[in-house]
C-alpha cells in the first residue's frame, strides 16, 4: 500500500496534519482490549435468545415448562410476559404514510427467521442454550415474501394485512415527476436500466454483546454494550423498560467494529436488560457468529429502475430513479433512511437540467435492514455511474470526457442539487482526471484468456450529518449537534470529553491531536473520554455518518481555544503582564510534564508553570471579578449546514473469461476531505472502506431461500468476505478544500472509501469485456454471474 503525503495540514509546526499511530494501538494490537465479553462478571447469569425458525406465522403456543424444570434456569421470558412488561422501541426516520412507527419487543406474529420471541437465563451460556432448545414453540405458518418484487405482486402475502399492502411508504425528491417525464420524452437519447444492490451483513470483528446489571437498592441499571451510540441505547432502554433516563447508564467499552450494525437498540439486547431488572442480577449475552449472520440487522437491499436522458452532445438533460428499498420485516430506527439518502444523493457531482428520485419502502419476510457504511450513497453511486458508463457506450463517447463535461465546476460552488443538497467546494473534475490517469497508466494488456480493463468514477459524500434544523425539517427524530467538554485538571493535565465513540476509527487520537494543537501542549497530556453516558456529553448520532471528527472535533477545537485564552489570562495576572506579552515556552519536550512548560512575560525573567496556573485556577486565585472558577469549557456545536467530501476512484481488473473470476489488480483513490487531522488514520479509513466496497462488488451476499426465506449464508463458508488476496495495492492521494462550515476546515471521510468501488469495478469489467457491459446491473458480480454473462454474449464455448 502506498500513499502520497501531499494533503494540506501536514506541516511540522502543529499536531493537526501529523501522521501519528493510534493512541490505542499498543493496547489493542497486544490483545489488551476490553470488549464486552472481557469484562469480569463471575456472578453474571447468561442469556440465550429464543428465535423463530420460520419466516412468517402466528405463534400458537410457547411452552417453557421443560426449561423451567431445569434447576440451572433462572428465568424464561415468553411473548406474553414481554408484552406485559415492555413498550416498543421508537423509530426515528419514517416515510410519509408509514403506519408502523415503533418496534414491538413482543411477537405474536413472526415475520423473519431468527426473530426473537423469548429469552432464557441460566447459570452459564451452555445451560441457557440447552434450555432454549427445550422450549416447545409452535407456529402456525403463513406464506412468505422474500423480495421487493414478490412483495408487490398481485395477491402477495401481506406482512400486515390491516394495511392492505406491503408498501410501507413513499416519498419523492427533486423536480416534479411530470417535468421529469416530459424531459425524458423529448430527449434525443435515454438510457434505462434496472439496477440492484444486494443485502449485506455487517460482519464486525466483535459481534454484539450486552452485560446488564440492575441494582435494586438504588434502582439503577448499568449496561455495558458493544454499541455505536450509547446515548441512543440509554434513551431507547428508558422508553422500553418504562424507566427514567437518569436510572440508566450505558457504557461502550472497546467496540470491535460496527459499520452501522450497532447504531440502535435491538430487540434481543433489550430483552437481556429486561431480564436483569426482573432478576436483580447481572445478565450477559454475547451474540455468536451464526446469530450475527442470520438474525442481526442487515444493510443495503435496493432495486431501482433508473433513467438518464442526454442530448446529442452528451449533456445530461434529466435523471430519475424509482428506488425500491427492502425494509425487511419492519422498519428499525433508521428505517427507510438509507433508501431516502439514495434518492437525495442520486445526482452526485454532476449537473442536470432536471433530476429527481421516487423512493418506496417495502416489507419482506427477511431480517430488517438499516444503516451500513456509506448507506444510500453507495447505492446512488452504483445507479448513477452505471447509467453514465452505459450512456457513453451507447453514444460511442469516452466515459471520462462524458463525466467531466457534465461535472459541477469549482466556479459553480456553492452548488445546490435538484434534491436540495448544497455542495460547498471542490474541484471534482481534477480529482476524476487524476484517478482515471492513474488507472489507465497501470492497466496491463490483455493476454490469453485474461482480459484487462480500467475505469474511474466520481462521488460526493455527505459528511458532518448534523444541522438539527435540517433533521427537524425532514421529520427525523434525531438531534444533530455535538458537544465537546474540555477540562484542565489541577495538575495541568487535560481531559477531553465527547459524545462520539471509538469503533476502530482512531477518533481518540484525532481528537487528542485537535485539542493539543489548539492548546499548544504535548499530546501526552491529553486524555480523551468517550462512550459513557454518565460522563460524556449527550450525542444522538454519535460516531456515524462521517461526522465524529468534523463535529466533536469542531466542538473541542472551539473549547480548546476558549481554554487557551483562560490559561493565558490567569498566567498574565500572575506575571503582572499584558496578556499579549505572555507566551508559553515552546521548547519543552513532547514528553515534558506540565510543570516543565512555563509561561513567560516578555521583557522580564518571571515565569509560571502550566501546572501552577492550573492549580491556582482551581483554587479560584487570580481570576477576574466576573470570571468562572472551574477550568472547564463546554461548546455545543450545531453547524449551519452539511459539509461534503468528494473522491474519485480508479481501478484495474483482470477478468478470466474461462471461469468468470474478476481480480482487482490495482486501486487508486483521489480524495478531498478538507483539512486532515491525521493522514495516517485517514488513509486507514479510506482503505478499509475500499475493502468493504470490493466485498459488495464481488463477494458478499446475504442470500435466502426464495420460498421459505430461510437464510442460506449462515457461516463464513457461505458468506464470503474479502481477504488480503482480494484487496490489491491501494494508492491514496489527497486534495484539500477546507470546509467553510466546520471549525478547522474539517470534512468527514469515514464512509467515502466504501461508496465508489462497486461502480468503479463494474466500469473496469465493462472496459475489459465490453460485450457484457449491458448486463452489469447488479452486485455482487460473482464468477458464476460473470461467466453466465460471457456465455450469453458469446454463445457456447
Amino acid at each position: 500500500m502506498s500513499h502520497r503525503p501531499d494533503g494540506a495540514g501536514e506541516g511540522a509546526d502543529g499536531l493537526i496534519g501529523r501522521r501519528m499511530p493510534g493512541s490505542q494501538d499498543h493496547r489493542l494490537l497486544r490483545g489488551r482490549g476490553r470488549y464486552v465479553d472481557d469484562i469480569e462478571a463471575p456472578a453474571a447469569l447468561h442469556a440465550a435468545v429464543v428465535r423463530s425458525p420460520v419466516a412468517h406465522g402466528h405463534i400458537a403456543s410457547f411452552d417453557a415448562s421443560a426449561a423451567l424444570a431445569d434447576h440451572r434456569v433462572h428465568l424464561v421470558l415468553d411473548p406474553q410476559e414481554i408484552a406485559r412488561l415492555t413498550d416498543p422501541i421508537p423509530v426515528a426516520w419514517q416515510l410519509p404514510g408509514q403506519h408502523l412507527s415503533q418496534v414491538s419487543l413482543a411477537a405474536a406474529t413472526v415475520r423473519y427467521v431468527g426473530q426473537p420471541v423469548g429469552l432464557v437465563v441460566a447459570d452459564s451460556r451452555a445451560d441457557a442454550e440447552d434450555a432454549a432448545e427445550l422450549i416447545a414453540l409452535h407456529i402456525d405458518p403463513l406464506p412468505a415474501v422474500t423480495s421487493v418484487l414478490a412483495a408487490q405482486a398481485d395477491g402477495a402475502p401481506l406482512l400486515y394485512p390491516e394495511t392492505g399492502s406491503n408498501v410501507a411508504g413513499q416519498i419523492h425528491f427533486g423536480d416534479p415527476l411530470d417535468d421529469l417525464e416530459q424531459a425524458m420524452a423529448s430527449a434525443p437519447h435515454v438510457v434505462e436500466r434496472t439496477l440492484g444492490v444486494q443485502r449485506i451483513n455487517h460482519s464486525p470483528m466483535e459481534p454484539r454483546g450486552i452485560l446488564a446489571d440492575w441494582t435494586a437498592s438504588t434502582e439503577q441499571l448499568t449496561v455495558w454494550s458493544s454499541t455505536q451510540s450509547p446515548h441512543v441505547v440509554r434513551q431507547e432502554l428508558a422508553a422500553v423498560l418504562r424507566l427514567r433516563v437518569d436510572q440508566i447508564r450505558v457504557v461502550a467499552p472497546d467496540v470491535g467494529g460496527s459499520f452501522g450494525g450497532k447504531v440502535t437498540l435491538q430487540v434481543d439486547e433489550a430483552l437481556v436488560c429486561l431480564a436483569a431488572t426482573i432478576l436483580g442480577r447481572q445478565v450477559k449475552w454475547i451474540e455468536d457468529r451464526a446469530e450475527n449472520l442470520t438474525a442481526a440487522y442487515q444493510g443495503r437491499g435496493q432495486q431501482a429502475r433508473a433513467r438518464l436522458a442526454l442530448d446529442r452532445d452528451g449533456h445530461f438533460l434529466a435523471l430519475h430513479a424509482d428506488i425500491t428499498g427492502d425494509l425487511g420485516a419492519f422498519a428499525i430506527q433508521a428505517g427507510s433512511g438509507p433508501f431516502q439518502v439514495t434518492g437525495l444523493a442520486l445526482e452526485g457531482p454532476y449537473r442536470y437540467d432536471r433530476a429527481g428520485a421516487t423512493v418506496t419502502a417495502v416489507y419482506t419476510n427477511l431480517v430488517p435492514t438499516g444503516a451500513y457504511r456509506g448507506y444510500g450513497m453507495q447505492e446512488a453511486s452504483w445507479i448513477r455511474e452505471r447509467l453514465i458508463d452505459e450512456a457513453a457506450r451507447e453514444l460511442g463517447m469516452d466515459a471520462l470526457e462524458l463525466r467531466v463535461r457534465n461535472m459541477v465546476r469549482p466556479e459553480d460552488m456553492p452548488y445546490t442539487t435538484h434534491t436540495q443538497l448544497t455542495y460547498d467546494g471542490g474541484d471534482y473534475a481534477a480529482a476524476l482526471r487524476r484517478a482515471a490517469a492513474l488507472a489507465r497508466e497501470h492497466c496491463a494488456p490483455s493476454t490469453g484468456q485474461v482480459s484487462r480493463g480500467a475505469a474511474a468514477t466520481a462521488c460526493v459524500e455527505i459528511t458532518g450529518f448534523a444541522p438539527s434544523a435540517l433533521l427537524e425539517m425532514f421529520h427525523i427524530d434525531w438531534s444533530g449537534w455535538e458537544a465537546g467538554r474540555l477540562r484542565v485538571n489541577q495538575d495541568g493535565t487535560v481531559t477531553a470529553f465527547a459524545g462520539v465513540i471509538a469503533v476502530g476509527q482512531g477518533i481518540e487520537t484525532t481528537l487528542a491531536q485537535v485539542v493539543a494543537d489548539r492548546l499548544q501542549v504535548p499530546i501526552g497530556w491529553i486524555s480523551v473520554q468517550l462512550g459513557d453516558t454518565a460522563v460524556t456529553p449527550y450525542s444522538d448520532l454519535s460516531s456515524q455518518a462521517s461526522r465524529s471528527l468534523t463535529l466533536a472535533g469542531g466542538a473541542l477545537l472551539q473549547a480548546a481555544d476558549l481554554m487557551r485564552a483562560r490559561m493565558y489570562a490567569l498566567a498574565s495576572r500572575f506575571l503582572d503582564a499584558d496578556q499579549a506579552d505572555v507566551s508559553l515556552d515552546g521548547n519543552f519536550g513532547s514528553d515534558a510534564s506540565p510543570d516543565k512548560a512555563v509561561f513567560r512575560a516578555a521583557g522580564t525573567e518571571r515565569t509560571v508553570s502550566w501546572r501552577e496556573v492550573a492549580h491556582r485556577g482551581w483554587k479560584g486565585w487570580g481570576r477576574g471579578e466576573s470570571d468562572r472558577i472551574q477550568l472547564e469549557e463546554t461548546v455545543e456545536f450545531d453547524p449551519p449546514a452539511i459539509t461534503f467530501s468528494y473522491s474519485s476512484h480508479g481501478a484495474t481488473v483482470a477478468v478470466d473469461r474461462e471461469t468468470g473470476k474478476v481480480t482487482v489488480t490495482g486501486y487508486w483513490s483521489v480524495n478531498d476531505s478538507g483539512i486532515l487531522v491525521n493522514p495516517l488514520i485517514a488513509e486507514g479509513q479510506i482503505t478499509g472502506g475500499i475493502a468493504q466496497g470490493i466485498g459488495v462488488a464481488l463477494l458478499e451476499e446475504a442470500r435466502h431461500e426464495p420460498q421459505t426465506a430461510e437464510p442460506l449464508a449462515t457461516t463464513y463458508r457461505d458468506y464470503v468476505l474479502p481477504s488480503a488476496a482480494d484487496v490489491p495495492p491501494v494508492t491514496i492521494e489527497h486534495r484539500c478544500t477546507p470546509s467553510a462550515h466546520m471549525p478547522g476546515g474539517f470534512r468527514g471521510l469515514g464512509e467515502g472509501g466504501a461508496i465508489p468501488p462497486p461502480a468503479t469495478i463494474a466500469g473496469a469489467i465493462a472496459d475489459a469485456v465490453p460485450q457484457i457491459a449491458h448486463s452489469l446491473t447488479s452486485t455482487p458480480m460473482t464468477p458464476p454471474r460473470i461467466w453466465a454473462a460471457l456465455d450469453a454474449a458469446t454463445g457456447p464455448r
